[in-house]
């Protein structure tokens, strides 16, 4: 298949995915076409069957924001005509399906129908989605996609519950390359950062305060007056500040490493023993099914996807939002070394059933369903 993507191409979970889906879908023979204003920051390596196609935006005295709805529409134009593209994967739904919607009705008027599928991430839906201005715009674009994915049941139920929606929704989960994200042996890095081997704590995120880094904090602080222990944050966003200051008024900065934005992750996962995520959303947790992959247990939060995820007493603890108390409890559970191994061996099992290999056939099964679909005449969605 020759399959064009579109997505956002930063460090976000959405634009991550749809980089790796591309890849996974190029190593298994596709023509993969990404779509986007610059190179998806995981396409890092040559492949035959990988495209970059560049949008490129203009602006004009007339316009106070570039249109780049506009552009990006235009560009899935060209794209599909000039490689003869047999589908669009839109990967966000602002303002991708959009666009996808008007490429397509666009290339109709060529005679030329191309099927687009719709894959909803999250906060497309779940922040973005609801705000009044999008609403209207999110619905009529999911409603006129050929085919819909969400990245958990949760997803799928927030925006059914949330969307007049009208067409079918198929849960297809995120995945994860067991060949990348795997335990490697890093101890010169575990002794420098736990020189006296203390425990080692870590968070990943974008520093928003959806993700609730604050609790974090307070979490190490009560394991750290337990047991000796050290913190690694990785990312970086608009709390970072707050966070650093915290840390000083909290006596803890000294025990705190901020590494900012880290592209080999899977590097400070496999020295890690507990990863923690107190998010107040998640659809999926992304960055969690990377630490089950690197053999880290989980503690989170129980909302969104993360249950589907995160198993109980098992892969780690669930608790509610914002109850350090619980998360401490659960973390100083998990780092006794009669219970650390367990987990760990737990975390890996669990992230196995989300191998990239078991959920790519998945991806493909969906993209013949909706091409076979497409070729079958039909009344003309209103």
């Amino acid at each position: 298949m020759k399959i064009g993507i579109i997505c956002y191409p930063t460090y976000g979970g959405s634009g991550v995915v749809a980089t790796e889906l591309g890849k996974a879908l190029a190593r298994e023979g596709h023509e993969i076409h990404f779509i986007t204003y610059e190179q998806p920051t995981r396409l890092d390596y040559f492949d035959e069957n990988l495209y970059y196609h560049k949008v490129d935006i203009r602006t004009y005295p007339l316009f106070k924001y570039p249109p780049y709805e506009l552009a990006l529409a235009s560009r899935m134009v060209n794209v599909v005509q000039m490689e003869k593209l047999d589908l669009l994967h839109v990967h966000y739904a602002i303002p991708h399906a959009s666009a996808a919607y008007m490429a397509k009705n666009i290339l109709k008027t060529k005679g030329i129908n191309i099927p687009v599928v719709t894959t909803l991430h999250g906060t497309d839906i779940t922040l973005v989605g609801k705000d009044e201005t999008y609403e209207p715009v999110v619905s009529f674009s999911i409603n006129q996609s050929d085919g819909v994915t969400a990245v958990s049941a949760d997803l799928k139920q927030d925006t059914l519950n949330h969307f007049d929606i009208n067409t079918d929704i198929e849960v297809i989960p995120n995945f994860i390359d067991l060949k990348r994200f795997r335990k490697q042996r890093k101890d010169h890095f575990k002794r420098a950062i736990c020189p006296n081997g203390e425990k080692l704590l870590v968070h990943a995120s974008n520093f928003r305060k959806v993700k609730r880094v604050n609790d974090v904090i307070k979490v190490f602080c009560r394991v750290n007056k337990e047991l000796p222990a050290k913190l690694l944050l990785v990312g970086d966003g608009p709390e970072r500040t707050q966070i650093e200051e915290k840390c000083m008024e909290m006596g803890i900065f000294e025990d705190v490493r901020f590494l900012g934005k880290l592209e080999p992750i899977e590097e400070v996962l496999s020295v890690s023993d507990v990863f923690i995520m107190p998010s107040e959303k998640e659809s999926f947790g992304l960055a969690a099914l990377e630490a089950l992959a690197c053999e880290v247990p989980i503690i989170t939060s129980n909302v969104g996807g993360l249950p589907e995820l995160n198993l109980h007493g098992v892969t780690g603890f669930l608790s509610n939002v914002g109850d350090v108390e619980d998360m401490a409890k659960n973390t100083l559970h998990i780092l006794k070394e009669e219970n650390l191994t367990k987990f760990k061996t737990n975390a890996l099992k669990r992230a196995k059933e989300f191998d990239v290999k078991k959920i790519l056939p998945l991806y493909e099964n969906f993209y013949h369903k909706i091409l076979n679909k497409s070729q079958t005449p039909e009344l003309t969605k209103c």
